[in-house]
């Protein structure tokens, strides 16, 4: 049996589908089942609760072979230690009495950055501690996530701009939400793998906002502008969206190692497991929000 975390996120509820449309068994921990999709209540086994919490994640882990991983990393925790390491101390302490076998959890590039990086740093951590347990493991390594763009369609919408704290022309990797779904639900369900591991997953090319912002504007049909902010700036967007300090400190942290060159330190032999390129996402993903 398959448990998957974080159900009704994102990420998670797009591995959640995938995974539901094969013949394995499945499991699922979710703070509110009622946010489940209709059509899999009574196909599924509910667990309710927060994953974080001891008897909730050792409750979900009977009987369970494989298990996709992935805190919920609430911009209220003090920092992001907190929310990825020590939310993830319970599922580690449980593994040792468990049948689990396989984990895969979504992580980030980064291994081997000399610097503090933030969540980056945290989730790093995390994944030494899940492969510490002894079980096989996977670490989805994202580069930034194009679906992060989402959290400025309010934005976008009235004023045809995003803002980062990154230089318009810089070239980084950036993944869709959809492309890390589909390999995890690969891995999940053909557990032919064994040991630990981290697979890069960095979409099929590398773009600039400026670039980004030219493939929006032709795909949503106006001008659509990128406009740099400092990180003081971006520090400051991050607490008036809801962040604790420490969260908001983590972002800075990240952005700043991105922009010295942290997500592009690997280069996979492949970049075809993540084919959803930016302009396909555009047209599948933003325009429709917007």
């Amino acid at each position: 049996m398959i448990l998957v975390t974080t159900p009704t996120g994102d990420i998670g509820a797009r591995v959640l589908s995938r995974i539901a449309q094969s013949e394995r068994p499945l499991r699922v921990v979710v703070r509110d089942a009622a946010k489940l999709p209709r059509d899999l209540i009574g196909r599924i086994d509910v667990v309710e609760g927060s994953h974080g919490d001891p008897s909730v994640i050792a409750q979900a882990l009977a009987q369970i072979d494989s298990v996709f991983w992935l805190p919920p990393g609430s911009p209220a925790s003090a920092n992001a230690k907190e929310a990825y390491v020590d939310f993830s101390r319970p599922f580690c302490a449980a593994l040792a009495s468990s049948q689990v076998r396989h984990v895969v959890g979504v992580s980030a590039l980064g291994r081997g950055w000399p610097k503090p990086a933030g969540h980056v740093t945290a989730s790093l951590q995390m994944d030494d501690m899940i492969a510490g347990t002894g079980v096989a493991y996977r670490a989805l390594a994202c580069a930034s996530l194009m679906d992060n763009l989402k959290r400025q369609a309010d934005v976008i919408s009235a004023r045809d701009v995003f803002y980062l704290p990154t230089a318009g022309n810089l070239k980084l990797p950036h993944v869709a939400k959809a492309d890390i779904a589909d390999v995890a639900s690969r891995l999940l369900t053909q557990t032919d793998w064994s040991g630990v591991d981290a697979i890069p997953l960095l979409g099929p090319e590398n773009l600039s906002f400026e670039e980004m912002a030219s493939v929006m504007t032709t795909v949503l049909g106006r001008p659509i502008r990128f406009q740099e902010m400092s990180m003081e700036d971006f520090g400051g967007m991050m607490q008036a969206a809801g962040a604790s300090e420490g969260m908001a400190a983590a972002m800075v942290e990240m952005f700043t190692a991105k922009n010295e060159g942290m997500d592009n330190m690997v280069e996979p032999p492949s970049r075809a497991i993540t084919p959803t390129t930016f302009r396909q996402w555009c047209d599948e993903e933003l325009r429709p929000v917007l």
